[in-house]
């Protein structure tokens, strides 16, 4: 079971030494302590502690969607970053394609944008992730923008409400993550009044009549810029 303890500031002692130190924590020499290696919540998982920062990170859950970033390759696997506190594994057995050793650069390179999905997630918050399912591809065209994962609920919204709100008026494919990221692709005037529709979602999220008042706002300025 998962426990969440108080805040901890960097140094602050989390444990004894009875357990191992996961991500953002580490085993001082001298004592043999564990102690926080950043600002976070400590979070326990068995024999392991881990603490996950405050603020603008995404904590991955297994098969939940996400929107990642190829940032590495290697001869057997990539690295994508996934806007979490640290980078996932996506291993050439977890693609669509039959690759060979040495030849991944061929299918994924830096900086190419794929939809993967969360496979596992360890202890010590290693993440392992797949494009190995339906509708799982690379990006090709369109742009990519961050909003807070805290708040891709509100966006999406009930029933998926509010972005289908978006898309039908502004004629844009829209893609959001799990994680907070969000493909969009469309004609340039429609793709920027989409992005501006999203970003004032997100600041008035906690607010009450939201989706009346970003149906005005997308019928005011759909007709003065389409």
């Amino acid at each position: 079971m998962v426990k969440i303890k108080e805040i901890v500031v960097p140094g602050q002692l989390l444990d004894e030494g009875k357990i191992k130190p996961g991500q953002g924590a580490y085993r001082d020499r001298a004592d043999g302590k564990i102690y926080a290696s950043r600002l976070g919540v400590p979070l326990k998982r068995r024999d392991f502690i881990n603490v996950i920062p405050l603020t603008g990170c995404y904590l991955p859950k297994p098969d939940e969607l996400v929107i990642g970033i190829i940032v590495d390759v290697a001869p057997s696997y990539w690295i994508v970053d996934v806007n979490a506190p640290y980078p996932a594994v996506l291993h050439v057995n977890d693609v669509p394609w039959k690759v060979e050793f040495g030849e991944t650069s061929k299918y994924l390179s830096i900086a190419d944008v794929v939809l993967i999905k969360i496979s596992r997630v360890s202890e010590t918050e290693q993440i392992q992730v797949s494009m190995r399912d339906r509708n799982l591809r690379k990006f090709v065209g369109g742009q990519v923008i961050e909003i807070q994962p805290t708040k891709v609920p509100r966006v999406i919204g009930k029933k998926q409400s509010m972005i289908e709100l978006v898309k039908r008026y502004l004629n844009v494919w829209i893609f959001i993550g799990k994680n907070g990221r969000i493909w969009l692709n469309g004609e340039g005037k429609s793709t920027r009044l989409a992005i501006k529709a999203i970003r004032q979602i997100e600041k008035e999220a906690h607010t009450e009549g939201l989706t009346d008042r970003i149906k005005e706002w997308l019928e005011m300025n759909k007709s003065e810029n389409m």
